[in-house]
């Protein structure tokens, strides 16, 4: 232990502490900015300097660790200048107009300023112009990056290393590494740059005014899914718990503004699991012939990293589409022949918690309904929360509404998708009743629940073992893939999701700056996959409607036709 005196405190900490760190133990705030727990400690944006007794520079305090003695003044009036000093001229480089910011309200740096008491800068600005593709589904803005590294950080955690610190001097920035462009780049489009960025610098590209265009043609009949992970985060922003902030309030928010009907991707998520489930069966049962371990598919983060890193693994991707798009395909199929009417009329809209899924549903080959895009625009999280902002709805104060059917009826199983092991604990409750007739008790399978980065497990199905692996994260996905080419390990079935703690983790969720939020949100979606009276998706009345009346049965013609892809169908902007 180490005795210091910060603040006239006496405080004992551990030897190695941080002075932020320490400080923070006994209540004591120190301001930053670049700084990202266990990510990003390398104090380039010198927000969190203090003063140090005997030392006539100022030491940031997110990366320099107390020694035996230290007296330290994390406010003097040394340490307020130089702070001052050091904000006015990050702002001197940065484009300030944050009235037309997505981030005004929850940028670091605007609260930062604000809480240092800076209402103005005395230094020339030097505003970067260079401008990114505004068409592209992640979008850069030079003119608001401060240069703190966390995107870079983050990236190369995610084995993706897109993000770089290129130039030198004054015009050292951050920018795209190994390409002209981002568009042009390996981004697997996880947006985990997005929601660890402090300021506005990265952002997705904004979708909403053109569900309000459809909403406003008389011609256009709007169909909304909202994916499993969205209940867990989309009342954030308005203060709402996850108990208040349920899929039927916001199927509420959305009729308000003039959608006409509102469904759940948790139909297709069960959807997928009978034709998942049914295509890893029968990879099973002629092994030889098939490319082993079968990898899920419903991530695009992860299939674009596939592509772009691991070409030789793109056939044991499962061929079923994500649940997004198997919503589209029946959307402008199976519910434009309930409803009577032209699929080209069935304008469909995507809440997703994720950048990628903006990339999926653009594939020119996701056209399988009636030769119009699927699904024809997807809105982060983030985007539905400004659309509820900007028609002045207040979801604390709207019923709920409920979901439309027949595809507004999902399992619980569908429900856990959002959740890092997920899919595969939705697979195997079917994969057993499907092998044995029966069903299994619902939580046999939450060995492969949790925030581990990876993990496997064995489970026993009517005398066969499998060997199973579920990995988050793209860097834990690229150890896997490593480990898997050099013999090291082997699987049957692996559950593979790009963003850190599955999609409720997704880089299209409300942001916390400095804080993961998947450990919170995940809880959630189990918390409703317990109460629900459906656990199994192959109980769903709605998926058993859809094969009786349409599809037939799983990987039937129709199925292949509408529910599976072929994933060499399109190619990254690198690949061979």
């Amino acid at each position: 232990m180490v005795s210091v005196t910060i603040d006239n405190k006496k405080v004992s900490v551990p030897e190695g502490t941080t002075i932020l760190k320490a400080a923070k133990s006994v209540g004591i705030n120190i301001p930053t900015l670049c700084y990202w727990e266990g990510l990003n400690e390398i104090g380039a944006c010198r927000v969190c300097v203090v003063e140090v007794e005997g030392n006539k520079r100022l030491p940031a305090a997110c990366n320099t660790a107390v020694e035996e003695g230290m007296v330290i003044r994390t406010n003097s009036k040394k340490v307020r200048e130089a702070r001052i000093a050091n904000v006015e001229m990050i702002l001197s480089e940065h484009y300030c107009h944050c009235t037309t910011c997505v981030r005004s309200g929850n940028c670091s740096l605007q609260k930062l300023a604000n809480d240092l008491n800076i209402h103005e800068i005395p230094y020339e600005y030097h505003i970067p112009q260079k401008k990114s593709n505004k068409e592209f589904p992640l979008n850069r803005d030079y003119s608001r990056c401060v240069k703190c590294m966390r995107c870079i950080q983050i990236c190369d955690k995610q084995a993706s290393n897109i993000w770089d610190l290129v130039n030198t001097g004054s015009r050292a920035t951050v920018d795209v590494n190994g390409a002209y462009s981002l568009e042009e780049s390996d981004c697997a489009l996880c947006g985990q740059c997005i929601t660890h960025c402090p300021v506005g610098a990265l952002t997705e590209r904004d979708d909403t005014e053109k569900v309000i265009d459809a909403i406003c043609d008389p011609d256009k009949i709007t169909v909304v899914q909202i994916a499993p992970s969205i209940r867990t985060a989309w009342g954030e922003p308005f203060g709402l718990s996850p108990e208040e902030a349920t899929v039927e309030r916001l199927c509420s928010a959305l009729k308000i503004m003039g959608v006409d009907y509102v469904f759940d991707t948790n139909f297709t998520a069960d959807l997928t699991i009978m034709e998942e489930g049914s295509e890893f069966l029968g990879r099973l049962s002629d092994k030889e012939n098939n490319k082993f371990p079968m990898f899920t598919s419903c991530c695009p983060g992860w299939v674009r990293f596939v592509k772009a890193h691991y070409p030789e693994f793109v056939d044991n991707l499962s061929t079923a589409k994500s649940p997004q798009q198997m919503f589209g395909a029946v959307a402008k199929s199976y519910y434009a022949d309930i409803l009577k009417v032209d699929p080209s009329k069935i304008f469909c809209v995507s809440i997703m918690p994720c950048l990628a899924k903006k990339h999926e549903c653009a594939i020119p080959a996701m056209n399988d309904a009636c030769g119009d895009p699927d699904v024809d625009v997807v809105l982060t999280t983030r985007e539905v929360d400004r659309l509820i902002k900007a028609e002045q709805i207040k979801p604390a104060e709207i019923e709920d509404q409920a979901l439309d059917l027949p595809l507004g009826i999902g399992s619980g199983a569908g429900n856990i998708f959002g959740a890092t092991g997920g899919v595969m604990e939705a697979a195997l409750r079917t994969a057993y009743n499907l092998v044995t007739g029966k069903n299994p008790d619902p939580d046999a399978f939450k060995a492969v629940r949790g925030q581990d980065g990876w993990k496997e497990s064995e489970f026993d199905i009517n005398g066969t073992t499998l060997k199973v692996a579920v990995v988050n994260g793209l860097g834990n996905a690229d150890k896997l893939l490593k480990a898997i080419k050099s013999g090291k390990v082997s699987y049957d079935f692996v559950e593979v999701m790009a963003c850190p703690g599955g999609c409720v983790g997704g880089g299209g969720q409300p942001m916390h700056d400095n804080k993961e939020m998947a450990p919170e949100r995940a809880p959630v979606l189990y918390s409703q996959d317990k109460k629900n009276v459906l656990r199994f998706s192959h109980e769903n009345p709605s998926i058993k409607a859809i094969y009786n009346d349409y599809l037939e049965k799983p990987l039937s013609h129709k199925s292949h036709e509408l529910l599976h892809t072929d994933h060499h169908a399109w190619k990254m902007p690198n690949e061979d």
